[in-house]
């Protein structure tokens, strides 16, 4: 728990304000509350209660289905006593490595019902990685769509598991758009043996109905209700567990920074369940705030741009990825986008080029926004800290979310640091996380408790605050290139590059060196219609690093350029810098 909370007369969470805490925010944002209340209950409880008083809104679209609060409930409900059928037990761990889908969304909130703890993970994770978060979490049992079945089942004997729940994304079609389906993708999908140890997602549902004893388990606010991961790209995987306070007050803090948000809105929620920005706000925030979740079981730049104009949708999310992809897509020329009430970008830096560039593309398809950038890590579920509507700062990721608390300190102590001057950020709020799961020393190493009462993270990334609470962030300190002794952050040759005309996108690795430590080398995804010819490609290094010479100091300056089609990306759609980093890792033991 992030620092004590209390309840009011009403029964809802308060979180008091530290008198320590400085919030020179509140001067320059007065329609932000500095203070909310929180639901006093679970994730299923916050849905259930919204249910209750939009039983007939729309929830889920699905490919063209449909789903009522009432009816997604119902589900819910009906899911959590199957999974009380088959043993599933409080604090149980259940593995839903699933892509948005009904039945994940069924499968999330039933598992919270029973008490039992939601273990997310990626479906398209190899074997060994799901073998790894199976036995990391315990888990005994999964949820997973048939296409995947072969890979648990070549790993399952290593674990834990009891039981696999197969579903198939062709159960939750309308029938005109099942038979596409089938012709189609359907038809792709390896079958599975009739013997194999499984329930069929229906024949599990049915086990439900046979249920004739309590099935609810009460939980409290600080009990675990979901397991992430980090992404891993600092270091050993580690799970963060997740309580449902967590993922409550995350919602009401995201509805209360903003204020244009309406009972109905719909979120095109694309971004996967097993990340906490698509878990944490474009699911369960719109589901607690009675919005209609836009489900996006596989993410293409092309479907994401059709669904935005065919459900007329009134929020976005995503990564800066995603946000320079729909720039180039010929569907978007002459798209009406007077519906979006929010673009927001996170998960990585958006860089103030592609800002720029964004921007006016929403200005020129009749939006009357602009992208609202955001930061938060999974140790705080996702965004803690977001641009407000109407006070944008270039370069800036925004002020702390309300009872959110942002300080910067000199990395890895207490030392806090006058407005202005770099260092560690450091976050405190309800939504910061229970602790890595199994990992103690991590857990007191990555959250300690200051003088003032709270918890702060120590984010290992590196950023300033204004005199005004606007936070800036500078780089990821574990990505920090150090040549000749000089600190080089990838994030800001990566920003200078993106501002050429001819660079669509840009990569800044450290290569190991014998006499400075670390060079630089640049990766470049060259714009459309810039030639590709090999003469072109030189004279286009050339004039990159001629610009580059201008802009950047020499001791930052990028010993080689190497153009790429398209630049690796992670998981959730960052670019893969690691990837870059092994590969020239590679080339230098091949040639030695």
């Amino acid at each position: 728990m992030a620092y004590n909370w209390t309840l009011n007369e009403e029964g809802k969470i308060v979180f008091p304000v530290p008198e320590t805490v400085k919030t020179p925010w509140f001067k320059s944002t007065g329609d932000l509350p500095h203070t909310c209340e929180y639901f006093n209950g679970t994730m299923y409880e916050k849905v259930e209660e919204t249910a209750k008083k939009h039983p007939l809104n729309i929830a889920l679209d699905f490919m063209g289905k449909h789903i009522t609060y009432k009816y997604m409930v119902d589900q819910i409900n009906l899911c959590a006593k199957s999974l009380r059928i088959l043993g599933i037990r409080e604090d149980d761990k259940v593995t839903i490595a699933m892509p948005n889908c009904p039945q994940a969304i069924y499968m999330l909130y039933a598992t919270n019902l029973v008490g039992a703890v939601a273990n997310m993970i990626h479906p398209l994770s190899a074997e060994k990685e799901i073998e790894n978060y199976l036995n990391m979490s315990g888990s005994v049992m999964v949820v997973t769509l048939d296409q995947f079945y072969h890979k648990i089942e070549a790993i399952r004997q290593n674990t834990k598991v009891q039981n696999v729940i197969i579903a198939r994304i062709r159960d939750e079609l309308t029938r005109p758009i099942r038979v596409g389906y089938m012709l189609t993708e359907g038809r792709k999908i390896q079958k599975i043996p009739k013997e194999a140890p499984v329930f069929q997602w229906p024949d599990f549902m049915g086990l439900g109905r046979h249920c004739g004893y309590e099935y609810r388990v009460k939980r409290n606010p600080d009990d675990p209700a979901a397991i992430l991961y980090s992404g891993g790209t600092t270091g050993t995987t580690k799970g963060i567990v997740l309580t449902n306070l967590n993922f409550n007050a995350l919602a009401t803090q995201v509805i209360a920074a903003n204020p244009i948000y309406r009972t109905g809105d719909k979120m095109l929620a694309a971004m996967p369940l097993f990340h906490g920005f698509g878990l944490g706000v474009c699911i369960h925030t719109m589901l607690a705030g009675g919005g209609r979740c836009v489900l996006v079981p596989r993410f293409t730049p092309k479907s994401y741009a059709k669904l935005i104009t065919k459900y007329r949708c009134n929020f976005i999310a995503g990564v800066p990825t995603l946000y320079e992809a729909l720039l180039r897509l010929p569907s978007m020329h002459g798209a009406d986008l007077s519906c979006l009430k929010g673009v927001f970008s996170g998960g990585d830096s958006l860089s103030v080029e592609l800002k720029k560039k964004f921007d006016s593309f929403l200005y020129d398809h009749k939006g009357k926004i602009q992208v609202r950038e955001g930061y938060g890590t999974t140790e705080c579920v996702t965004a803690s800290c977001l641009t407000p509507p109407q006070m944008h700062k270039e370069g800036s990721i925004g002020i702390p979310f309300p009872d959110t608390y942002y300080k910067i300190v000199k990395p890895g102590t207490e030392e806090e640091l006058p407005y202005g001057e770099e260092g560690e950020i450091l976050l405190a709020g309800p939504s910061v996380m229970q602790g890595y799961l199994d990992m103690p020393e991590e857990t007191a190493e990555t959250i300690r408790e200051h003088a003032d009462g709270l918890k702060w993270v120590y984010t290992g990334d590196l950023g300033t605050m204004d005199d005004e609470g606007f936070i800036y962030f500078r780089g990821r300190a574990k990505r920090m290139i150090i040549s000749s002794g000089y600190n080089i952050y990838p994030a800001q040759l990566e920003n200078i590059f993106d501002s050429h005309e001819k660079v669509h996108m840009s990569c800044a690795i450290g290569v190991p060196d014998s006499n400075k430590m670390q060079k630089v080398k640049m990766f470049v995804m060259p714009a459309d219609g810039v030639p590709s010819t090999e003469e072109a490609r030189e004279e286009l290094k050339a004039e990159l690093m001629a610009f580059a010479r201008k802009h950047i100091a020499k001791y930052a300056m990028p010993y080689d350029i190497e153009f790429r089609e398209e630049l690796p990306k992670t998981l959730v759609g960052k670019v893969a810098y690691r990837v870059l980093e092994e590969e020239e890792e590679a080339k230098r033991k091949e040639a030695e």
